[in-house]
């Protein structure tokens, strides 16, 4: 144990900020941090844009099922996988980019932006900030791309919303999975249910601690994949991808 894992492991996703407004210099620490993750054969293939618009994030929070925090936020980021750089350059040095409407640039694309995105979250919790991604900004890729003026071959990955975590409404540090479910030695074995049962019980109790619905994991788990309306409009996500200009094969 030191200071870097305990860090890592008092993470928590912050829904209710302070008013305070994140000071001067701390966004451009953060895609610093962001700057300085792994990125595949260094083509870093991904953007982020600030929101500070409050039509502008209305509407994202609107595309979020009403996401209240995405407008309440003192900062609010938008994580990209842009492949746009790498066809631009192919236009000025008149070279071929005929790999880039298959599914393997796209794909490191989405890897280097998360990659990017968790080391300005590791980042900004070292500075007693707090977080919470927004994956829903997914629910319509191409309105999104309207919104913020996105150029082909660039496509929202998730939302970002940053601030100083309101103290009046704390968030919890929400419990894992048990090691022995994820990790596997040599080969994949799948997991007891006993180990299951035991985190739906955890969870639940987390669930009643926090006044949410108490239903545990599975249940919860099982919802979320048990029917295209759960994905809240993500089922067309293949067409939106090629529509913002990516075609991919």
């Amino acid at each position: 144990m030191n200071d870097t894992i305990a860090a890592l492991l008092a993470h928590r996703s912050v829904r209710a900020y302070a008013p305070d407004p994140v000071p001067a210099g701390t966004l451009e620490a953060l895609v610093a941090a962001a700057q300085s993750a792994p990125t595949s054969s260094n083509l870093q293939t991904w953007s982020v844009l600030t929101v500070d618009d409050k039509a502008t994030r209305k509407s994202l929070a609107a595309i979020a099922r009403g996401q209240k925090h995405i407008e309440e936020c003192p900062l609010f980021l938008v994580w990209l996988a842009d492949l746009s750089r790498l066809e631009e350059l192919g236009r000025r040095k008149s070279a071929s980019t005929d790999a880039l409407p298959y599914l393997e640039p796209f794909m490191f694309a989405m890897i280097d932006a998360a990659l990017a995105a968790q080391n300005a979250t590791v980042a900004l919790e070292s500075l007693g900030l707090g977080s919470v991604y927004i994956g829903a900004l997914r629910n319509n890729p191409t309105e999104v791309a309207r919104l913020l003026g996105l150029p082909p071959n660039v496509m929202a990955v998730f939302g970002h919303c940053i601030g100083y975590p309101d103290p009046e409404r704390p968030a919890a540090v929400k419990p894992r999975l048990p090691q022995n479910v994820v990790l596997h030695r040599e080969r994949y074995t799948a997991p007891s249910q006993p180990a299951i049962d035991s985190y739906d019980e955890r969870l639940a109790a987390f669930q009643q601690s926090e006044g949410m619905a108490t239903v545990g994991w599975s249940k919860m788990a099982l919802e979320r994949v048990g029917g295209i309306a759960a994905l809240t409009g993500r089922d067309r996500i293949r067409e939106e991808i090629n529509t913002l200009g990516f075609e991919l094969r």
